[in-house]
């Protein structure tokens, strides 16, 4: 797994389609019914697009990321958000620059989310499940650990619809696909143009990017949670409290220590 690099630089702009909101409506979702968390950790919380939000509704936040350039990102942001738009002075963030395999805190969070596929990026079954036994032993009794994963069939279909392009007038893309059918296995390979400078002066930086992930089975992951000492393990799929089926994009997992 690798620092994201120059793409922190731009990481916003070409994901600003995401649907950040509905991962916050289903967080909230899950919490009303199992219990509203007062701290929560963000674990790969990339730029803080899922971070800010939940400090700025009032929860103590800690936002957990591999990358120090996603992080200064996300600091940014902070920074920059204004303090009367924090609900009754309550929210808050610690940034910290960790391993999700091995994170830990000076505390048991209350819950823990993990959001756009973060464990997708763990490419061997040993990692994954050494991520899900570190966010047991960071969660209080009865606390709840919430992720969404890509399901295998979805990196199939990316390697079949390929290439993607974007071509906008700050940034542009190149996305190609190489698919390990048998492992669920993808690596993206991305060059990205991006616009530097003012009107007059501006010009274009060129960067490649190879970004790696693996889906795994949700028979398998459930287990790992289950191994995990997990009390409680339920999985639902694309935003909705439904069962996955064969045509499901995310799988939700909700684990309750």
């Amino acid at each position: 797994m690798r620092a994201y690099r120059q793409f922190a630089s731009v990481y916003d702009r070409l994901m600003e389609d995401m649907p950040y909101g509905e991962w916050l409506r289903f967080a909230r979702q899950c919490w009303e019914r199992y219990g509203m968390p007062g701290t929560v950790v963000d674990l790969g919380c990339g730029t803080g697009s899922v971070t800010i939000p939940l400090a700025r509704s009032g929860f103590r936040v800690f936002g957990i990321d591999l990358s120090a350039d996603m992080l200064t990102v996300a600091r940014s942001k902070w920074e920059d958000t204004p303090q009367q738009a924090i609900r009754s002075g309550e929210g808050s963030i610690r940034w910290l620059q960790q391993d999700m395999r091995d994170w830990e805190l000076p505390e048991q969070a209350d819950a823990v989310v993990s959001f756009c596929d973060c464990l997708n990026y763990l490419l061997e079954e040993t990692d994954v499940e050494a991520a899900i036994r570190s966010t047991f032993a960071g969660l209080k009794p009865g606390g709840v650990f919430l992720f969404d994963v890509h399901a295998p069939r979805q990196l199939h279909r990316y390697a079949e619809q390929q290439p993607f392009t974007l071509d906008d007038r700050d940034v542009a893309y190149i996305w190609t696909c190489d698919l390990d059918a048998q492992r669920h296995e993808i690596e993206h390979r991305l060059t990205i143009f991006a616009r530097e400078g003012a009107e007059r002066d501006a010009r274009y930086v060129r960067f490649e990017e190879v970004h790696q992930q693996r889906a795994y089975e949700q028979a398998w992951v459930r287990g790992a949670l289950q191994r995990a000492g997990f009390s409680k393990v339920e999985v639902y799929a694309d935003f909705e409290w439904k069962a996955p089926d064969e045509q499901s994009e995310r799988l939700f997992f909700v684990a309750v220590k």
